[in-house]
């Protein structure tokens, strides 16, 4: 296979492939934990590691390479070929997988590690290319530095509870492998790339430039000390950091939607998503704040169980990261799609367009299936409360939520299959015999 066969696209494509295996098995677990009948928890297992590490993580870092170096022509993207990238964090996944599946923890610990080798190789490349962007737009090193420890970190700690290495601190160590690479990595990654997607996107400038670098301090203080809680079990300081991010979270709502109202932009599906994110990660912290003031009281106020933490943890991973994620692959897919592609800018330019309109079609009931199916989650586990888990009520809103949010998957799907399938069309007849025709 040939080199240009594992450019940043290829991550972004595979990612994709790996989030929709992945919350497939989520929407398979949802309904075994309402039905009374939960499926082992080794499913569990696959179902967050395809979804986060195989979908969200490749496809974040696909996105950052796309993002440090815009590809503008077919030479500059097919030279950006990642092989050892490729096969290391896909070989790994599906290593930690088979090791889950067959209860084997070593096969899990050796595959995290090609996992990780993975991740160092390319945050070598973004960071190479990035460094040439820090002095205008992209972001500074620090704020880059303490989100990919985060990703490294959190991984290497998983790899310590696969081998079963410090077992007396099993709690903390996975602990901090779900938050490092949760809030550390994908959280601070996400609103970073939010800013500069957006004002891409609307053809304008944020209307508070200066405010990012003040919301960017106070986002990673409240996510480190928000880490820090959980690691101590200290509620008290987790409710203070997450006052924290309520008002970096506030203020960077407050920004973008500023820098919207100031545009002459219409609107599109990753404008659409990525606001509708910001909105999640909000009303997520504000959760988490409620949630720690609840269990502060003995007893708590209102009870809190399994499917109350799923519906909590989801309105982050689905409402936030989803939405999110969905809006970046919006907007850049179809740019380097085109630069793949086309060779001349102004062919290139009408090609990117033809695809962003693929994008965009239907983007509305795209959004609102997501959004309203990750509510109707929230919706399902306070009827708990009130009623039982054999009530109509409860598998009716269980029902509700997985056809809309199946929906929302097979229409972005089938979007982005039929932008891979559109060719240029001066150029029609010659891709379809030509073996570079494949995006990835």
């Amino acid at each position: 296979m040939r080199a240009r066969s594992y450019s940043p696209l290829t991550l972004c494509f595979t990612g994709f492939t790996w989030l929709t295996l992945g919350s497939i098995l989520g929407l398979a677990i949802l309904i075994g934990l309402v039905r009374g009948t939960p499926l082992p928890s080794w499913v569990r297992s696959l179902h967050v590691h395809a979804t986060l590490i195989g979908g969200v993580a490749q496809i974040i870092l696909g996105g950052l390479l796309l993002l440090v170096a815009p590809p503008e022509s077919k030479t500059n993207l097919e030279s950006d070929a990642r092989p050892f990238t490729f096969w290391a964090l896909n070989g790994g996944v599906i290593g930690m997988l088979l090791g889950f599946w067959l209860h084997h923890d070593l096969v899990v610990g050796i595959a995290g590690f090609a996992v990780i080798a993975g991740f160092l190789s390319i945050i070598r490349g973004i960071w190479t290319r990035a460094r040439l962007a820090w002095n205008s737009s992209f972001g500074p090193s620090w704020y880059y530095a303490l989100l990919f420890f985060g990703l490294v970190g959190g991984s290497i700690c998983g790899a310590l509870l696969a081998f079963g290495i410090f077992p007396e601190h099993h709690g903390y160590v996975r602990l901090a492998h779900i938050h490092l690479v949760v809030l550390g990595f994908v959280t601070l990654v996400l609103i970073d790339m939010m800013h500069q997607i957006l004002p891409t996107v609307w053809s304008t400038t944020l209307a508070h430039p200066r405010l990012v670098r003040l919301t960017t301090i106070f986002l990673a203080i409240g996510v480190v000390a928000l880490i820090g809680g959980f690691l101590n079990s200290s509620v008290p300081v987790e409710m203070i950091a997450g006052a924290v991010l309520f008002v970096s979270v506030g203020l960077l709502i407050g920004n973008l939607f500023g820098t919207w109202l100031s545009s002459a932009h219409t609107g599109s599906a990753a404008s659409d998503h990525l606001l509708v994110s910001t909105f999640f990660l909000l009303f997520t912290v504000l959760l988490g704040i409620l949630i720690g003031a609840n269990n502060l009281s003995s007893p708590p106020v209102l009870p809190y169980g399994t499917l109350h933490l799923v519906a909590y943890t989801h309105m982050a991973f689905v409402g936030f990261i989803m939405n999110a994620t969905m809006g970046a692959c919006s907007h850049l897919l179809p740019i380097a799609l085109a630069a793949r592609r086309v060779a001349g800018h102004k062919k290139r330019t009408l090609y990117c367009d033809q695809l962003t309109a693929i994008m965009n079609r239907g983007r509305s009931i795209q959004v609102a299936t997501l959004s309203l199916g990750t509510m109707g989650i929230g919706i399902l586990a306070t009827l708990t409360w009130n009623v039982p888990l054999s009530s109509i009520y409860i598998h009716t809103t269980m029902w509700t939520c997985f056809i809309l949010l199946l929906t929302s998957f097979l229409l972005f799907a089938i979007k982005l299959t039929t932008m891979v399938a559109k060719q240029p069309e001066p150029l029609a007849s010659h891709h379809e015999s030509s073996p570079t025709a494949s995006p990835s």
